[in-house]
């Protein structure tokens, strides 16, 4: 079971009485707001407490330039009004988080699935050392959601009337943190971090305009912008460009050295990549990140692996998917080559190749 403060109990307390239904062996894990809610692949403008992410607070007058030299991405230059994307690699330049990261005044915050945050924040704090850098749980007397479709721009005018105008451009206010992040099907989706007071005091007026949901749609939403998300079942398995991660702005090859560094220029600028992150419908809706795939012309030994996948209605499962480019042009299957068959589908962004 998970460990919670009173803050994120109160949170979790009112949306149980929102009809929130949550998983008996986590208590962050949210799985629906009942049997008669609509299904999450079916909406179009919802909000979605993410309750299963993580929050690592970064503070001290070293915190950028400890980060800077840890993570894939330019820390250093990272303003008060942005957000950027990075990842957290190991020596042999595979990735072992991804994080959504932005500054404020006092800090810079790594966000990250709750279920990895310990492991990857006692990690980050072996190597502070001398460094003058304070590394917290900034998850406790914090809500966070995820707010997406046409109806997301009315819905937040009350606390925000004019919102961020691009992709990981950020805004801060007395009503918290407010961060477009990549859009989706051709719409905008913004992560509102603030506190659950305000969370709790504005959930009435946001579900005039957006239906209550489980984090299903806010995750569903993120393979269909073909943003990665690294997990349990898929740490240390991808190099960031086997992702994709260098195209979604979460790689800086122009910055000093990090863990896996010379690993990850030498992918980019030694030969043409073989593998990719594509996205992919799957005749199933029993398969979990990590799972591998197979390619029929070659069924002894697997082709790819699952990123990242949802289920997405009647025994189908939507997914982001890591591949050989040439097994992809096949017949390519779930588990073996006599699994479910994969459907692959156009990614809102080239896939282009290193310069």
């Amino acid at each position: 079971m998970t460990e919670l403060t009173a803050s994120t109990s109160v949170w979790l307390d009112f949306l149980k009485q929102q009809g929130a239904q949550f998983d008996a062996a986590d208590a962050t894990a949210l799985l629906g707001f009942g049997a008669t809610a609509p299904a999450p692949e079916t909406l179009e403008s919802f909000m979605a407490p993410l309750t299963g992410l993580g929050l690592i607070s970064v503070a001290g007058d070293d915190a950028a330039s400890f980060l800077h030299n840890q993570l894939t991405n330019d820390v250093e230059r990272l303003d008060t009004n942005s957000a950027r994307l990075a990842g957290y690699c190991t020596a042999k330049g595979r990735l072992l988080a991804s994080f959504l990261m932005w500054r404020s005044a006092e800090a810079i915050t790594l966000q990250l699935p709750r279920a990895l945050q310990p492991a990857i924040q006692k990690r980050l704090q072996m190597f502070v050392l001398r460094a003058k850098a304070k590394l917290s749980d900034a998850g406790d007397n914090t809500a966070i959601l995820g707010l997406a479709g046409p109806a997301a721009i009315n819905a937040l005018a009350e606390w925000y009337p004019v919102l961020p105008a691009e992709p990981y451009a950020k805004i801060d206010n007395v009503n918290g943190t407010l961060i477009r992040v990549a859009d989706s099907s051709g719409s905008a989706r913004y992560q509102w971090i603030t506190t659950p007071e305000i969370a709790i005091g504005a959930w009435p007026r946001l579900a005039q305009h957006l239906t209550p949901t489980a984090p299903q749609a806010w995750r569903l939403s993120e393979i269909r912008a073909g943003v990665p998300q690294i997990t349990p079942g898929t740490q240390e398995q991808f190099v960031p460009q086997m992702v994709n991660y260098e195209l979604i702005g979460g790689v800086n090859f122009k910055k000093g050295c990090y863990p896996g560094q010379e690993i990850v220029a030498r992918s980019q600028y030694l030969g043409k990549l073989k593998r990719r992150t594509l996205l992919a419908s799957i005749d199933s809706d029993v398969a979990v990140a990590g799972n591998e795939v197979f390619s029929v012309a070659d069924p002894a030994q697997p082709c790819g692996m699952l990123v990242n996948v949802e289920r997405s209605g009647e025994g189908r499962s939507l997914a982001l998917v890591e591949i050989k480019l040439a097994a992809a042009e096949g017949d390519v299957r779930l588990g073996a080559a006599d699994g479910a068959a994969l459907h692959f589908h156009a990614l809102p962004y080239v896939l282009a190749e290193p310069q």
